[in-house]
C-alpha cells in the first residue's frame, strides 16, 4: 500500500528522495523493522491479552517432567507472528505481484488452521486438538492452492520472449549492456537460425548475427552473461518453467517435473497433476516439520529465521536477472519482491523471540508453527529451492525423521518381540536431548548453530558446481 503511495507521489510531484521506495532493498528493511516493531510493542499488549483470557498451555502427561513448569504459559501467540508478517507484507510489499499474495494467502490458510487446533485445545479443553486429518487436508488444501495457482498464473511461467516471429528484439535495459540496440534483428545465434531455438533447454548463446540498419554486425556476449541473455531474448518456454525446479551442484541444469510422465501429455494436464502433488508434499512435510520442531523455547522461531533468511537471499538472487546470469540459477520475474515478505518474516521471529527465548513468557502454538511452516514451504516452491530443504530445513527435517523412525522402530519391534522398543529416549530429538541431561537453553543454541551451518552449506552450492 505505502509502495504504491509514495510511487504516486514522485511519479505527480518529482518528490526527492521519493524513488528510494522503488528499491526492494530499502523496502525490505523497512519491512524488517516494522515486523520488528509491531512484534515487540503490539506482542507485549497481545500476550497480556491472552494473559487475561487464560489462553494457557495444557502440558502433555507424556512430556518431559521439566517442562510441566510450563504449565499456564500462554499459547497462541503465533498470533502476533502473523499479524507482524501479514502487516508490513501489506504495506511494503508490491500488492500487484502473484507472488507476495500468494506468500500472504499460504501464512493466513495455515495459521487458520493452526487457530483452531489451539482453539479446540484451550477453549474446548481437549489436549488432542483439531483432528489430524483436518490438518492433513488443510495442508493438501494449501498445496493444491499453491500448485494450481504457479501453473496456471501467468506470473510463475517465467521470462516471455522478447523475440517476434521476424527476429525482431524488442531491446531492454540488459540487453543494451550487452551491445542490441532497439530494432535490431536476429540471423543467427550461434549458426543456428532463431526459429531453431529450443528455450526449453535454457541456452547459453556466444555469439549473435545481428542485422542493423541494413548492416549485418556480430555480438559477442562474455561467458557469465550469455545463459542470461538467452533468456531475456528467447524466454523459458512457458510452463515448462512453472513446473521445474533447480537442481544443486550443476550449472545450467534444472529439472522439469513434466518429464516424470513419460506417456503423451499434449495439453500438459499431467505434468500439472504431478507438479501440485510436489506442492502438496513439500508444503505438508515442512509444516509438519515446523510443528515437531516447536517443542522447546525459541527453536522453531530461530530456525525458522534462519530458514527464511537463506530462502529470502535465494529469491532476491533469482529476481535479479544479472546476479542470476553471473551465479547461474534460473532467473524469476516478479520473485524479487519475496525478499520483502522474507524480511518481514524474518522481523516478525526475532520480535517474537524477544518473548518466547527462555524462560518463554508465550508460547506460538499451532497458530505460529503451522503459519510459520506454510510459508517456508511455498517460499521454497516459488524460489525453486525445494531441493536444497534437507539443508535449509536441516533441523525440520532431521526432527520429523526422529518422530518417524521412533514410531516405526517401536512398532516393529512390538510385532516381532511383543514388546515395543525405543532408538531414542523420547522423540522428537530435542526431547532426547533434554533426557539426556542437556539443559533448554543450550540445545536450542546449538540448534541454531547447527542451522547456521547447513545454510552457509546451502549457499556454497552456488559455486560448488
Amino acid at each position: 500500500m505505502l509502495y504504491f503511495l509514495f510511487d504516486w507521489l514522485d511519479r505527480l510531484y518529482d518528490l526527492p528522495g521519493f524513488g528510494v521506495f522503488r528499491y526492494i532493498s530499502f523496502r525490505a528493511v523497512m519491512a524488517a523493522l516494522f515486523s520488528l516493531f509491531l512484534s515487540v510493542v503490539v506482542g507485549k499488549k497481545i500476550i497480556a491479552a491472552l494473559k487475561r483470557r487464560l489462553v494457557g498451555e495444557r502440558i502433555r502427561d507424556l512430556g518431559p517432567e521439566t517442562h510441566k513448569k510450563k504449565a499456564g504459559t500462554p499459547t497462541m501467540g503465533g498470533i502476533i507472528i502473523i499479524l507482524a508478517v501479514v502487516v508490513p507484507a501489506l504495506l511494503w510489499g508490491n500488492l500487484k505481484n502473484a507472488y507476495v499474495i500468494l506468500m500472504i494467502v499460504s501464512t493466513l490458510w495455515m495459521g487458520i488452521i493452526g487457530f483452531a487446533d489451539d482453539y479446540i485445545k484451550v477453549f474446548r479443553k481437549d489436549k488432542k486438538g483439531l483432528h489430524g486429518k483436518f490438518k492433513i487436508y488443510g495442508q493438501i488444501g494449501l498445496g493444491l492452492i499453491v500448485g494450481l495457482t504457479m501453473t496456471l498464473h501467468p506470473d510463475f511461467r517465467g521470462v516471455k520472449p522478447r523475440i517476434n516471429g521476424e527476429g525482431v528484439v524488442r531491446v531492454n535495459e540488459l540487453l543494451q549492456r550487452y551491445g542490441f540496440k532497439k530494432g535490431d534483428k536476429i540471423l543467427k545465434a550461434d549458426g543456428l537460425a532463431p526459429q531453431w531455438i529450443d528455450a526449453q533447454k535454457d541456452p547459453a548463446i556466444a555469439r549473435y548475427e545481428v542485422e542493423r540498419e541494413g548492416k549485418t554486425l556480430q555480438l559477442d556476449v562474455p561467458v557469465g552473461a550469455r545463459s542470461v541473455v538467452a533468456r531475456q531474448i528467447f524466454g523459458h518456454g512457458d510452463i515448462a518453467f512453472a513446473t521445474s525446479t533447480d537442481i544443486p551442484f550443476f550449472k545450467f541444469r534444472a529439472f522439469n517435473y513434466g518429464k516424470l510422465v513419460f506417456w503423451d501429455d499434449p495439453n500438459e494436464f499431467w505434468s500439472r497433476a504431478i507438479y501440485v502433488l510436489v506442492c502438496i508434499f513439500i508444503v505438508t512435510a515442512v509444516s509438519n516439520g515446523v510443528n515437531i520442531t516447536d517443542g522447546l523455547d525459541g527453536l522453531a522461531a530461530g530456525t525458522t529465521a534462519i530458514a527464511v533468511g537463506a530462502l529470502g537471499v535465494f529469491a532476491y538472487l533469482s529476481g535479479n536477472f544479472i546476479f542470476s546470469g553471473y551465479l547461474n540459477i534460473s532467473y524469476i520475474p516478479h520473485a524479487g519482491e519475496l525478499f520483502i515478505f522474507s524480511a518481514a518474516l524474518i522481523g516478525a521471529c526475532i520480535g517474537f523471540l524477544w518473548y518466547n527465548t527462555y524462560p518463554a513468557q508465550v508460547f506460538m502454538g499451532d497458530t505460529g508453527s503451522l503459519a510459520l511452516g506454510g510459508a517456508v514451504g511455498t517460499l521454497a516452491l516459488m524460489t525453486k529451492k525445494e531441493l536444497l530443504l534437507p539443508l535449509i530445513c536441516g533441523i525440520f527435517f532431521v526432527e520429523s525423521l526422529s518422530v518417524i523412525i521412533q514410531v516405526s522402530y517401536f512398532k516393529y519391534t512390538k510385532r516381532k518381540y511383543g514388546a515395543g522398543r525405543r532408538i531414542f529416549l523420547m522423540s522428537p530429538l530435542h526431547h532426547h536431548y533434554e533426557l539426556k541431561g542437556w539443559a533448554e537453553p543450550k540445545i536450542v543454541a546449538r540448534f541454531w548453530i547447527i542451522a547456521v551451518i547447513l545454510t552457509l552449506a546451502a549457499f556454497s552450492t552456488l559455486k560448488l558446481r
